[in-house]
């Protein structure tokens, strides 16, 4: 049996999601960031950067969202929740699955940690608007891919028409803009996106199991 190590809305929820959809046995573990229990000696002995999520799989400990989330697919490929590898559709899911961690995750910890690139409270500031812009452009590549795929009749996921661990990665991270200026949700494409995933009865287990209130997304 996994066990997953959380904490209501973080970097778990994609591989949460995940072990939702693909239906496998597995036990949650709270981790209370409130009480700072990411910083304990137990929790960094299996996670020595203090984050969350951590992937328990027998004598593997594995952190890291997407890399819990490759290992996942990987594990159960019959679940179909990412190409076979070696096809040019398994790179099209590389690709988006390293762009979303890679550069919207980062860019987003940056919009809510600003404080670690500055001991000025007025940058901090800046920092956090220039983040959320960019965070903007990015959301706005995404909503124009998506957009592509549907004038081509591919579907509406990110890989078109096959639905891929990639996309609840995006609705986690589309999630948490919710409170933002211009939140994904109010792009089009990407709305309809995040509104299709949302509504996923794995999707909506995992929610509720953490315990997440409207606005979902």
């Amino acid at each position: 049996m996994y066990k997953l190590y959380y904490y209501p809305g973080n970097a778990n929820l994609a591989p949460h999601m995940l072990l939702e959809e693909l239906g496998v046995p597995y036990e949650l573990v709270l981790v209370d960031r409130d009480r700072n229990a990411h910083t304990s000696p137990e929790y960094l002995k299996l996670n020595p950067n203090g984050r969350i999520p951590t992937l328990i799989d027998g004598d593997l400990v594995l952190y890291e969202t997407a890399a819990i989330c490759l290992h996942l697919v990987d594990r159960h490929p019959e679940a179909g929740m990412a190409p076979p590898v070696g096809t040019d559709a398994r790179a099209e899911f590389y690709k988006w699955l390293v762009y979303l961690t890679n550069t919207l995750q980062a860019e987003l910890l940056t919009y809510f940690y600003p404080e670690r690139l500055t001991d000025d409270a007025g940058a901090a500031a800046q920092v956090k608007a220039h983040a959320e812009r960019r965070v903007g452009g990015m959301l706005d590549l995404i909503e124009s891919a998506l957009a592509r795929n549907t004038d081509k009749g591919r579907g509406p996921y990110l890989l078109g028409e096959n639905y891929s661990a990639a996309d609840p990665y995006l609705l986690m991270l589309g999630r948490w803009t919710r409170f933002m200026q211009r939140p994904a949700r109010e792009r089009m494409h990407l709305g309809h996106h995040l509104a299709l995933i949302a509504a996923r009865p794995a999707v909506q287990r995992a929610f509720e199991s953490e315990g997440l209130q409207e606005p979902l997304y």
